[in-house]
């Protein structure tokens, strides 16, 4: 079982930026896709952003496209989200998630270990 821990949430104003990471232990980081999935108060779980294990695909939310952007280091463990021009409706709690093999996905179903997730709170 690989353990995801996420960092970076916070308090934040209306157009601001933060970026998220999330730091992999107990596996293969290099073989994982990766990816990034939210929860609003009263919502469901939803998907954010998803990385292929070498980088080269992403995905993203139509909500976020243009203004997200995913990545990772291998070199590191880590996955990171940068999220510019943040809205009132990103405030949520997002978590990191990994998926064994190398494909990106947006399905949640798919990922086979989560975070404990991060805060984030944009003030309009």
């Amino acid at each position: 079982q690989v353990q995801l821990v996420e960092s970076g949430g916070g308090l934040v104003q209306a157009g601001d930026s933060l970026r998220l990471s999330c730091a992999a232990s107990g596996g293969t980081f290099s073989t994982f896709a990766m990816g990034w999935f939210r929860q609003a108060p009263g919502k469901e779980r939803e998907f954010v952003a998803a990385i292929s294990s070498n980088g080269a695909v992403r995905y993203y939310a139509d909500s976020v496209k243009g203004r997200f952007a995913i990545s990772r280091d291998n070199a590191k463990n880590t996955e990171y989200l940068q999220m510019n021009s943040l809205k009132p409706e990103d405030t949520a709690v997002y978590y990191c998630a990994a998926k064994y093999g190398g494909s990106a996905t947006m399905r949640p179903y798919e990922y086979n270990d989560w975070g404990q997730g991060t805060k984030v709170t944009v003030s309009s």
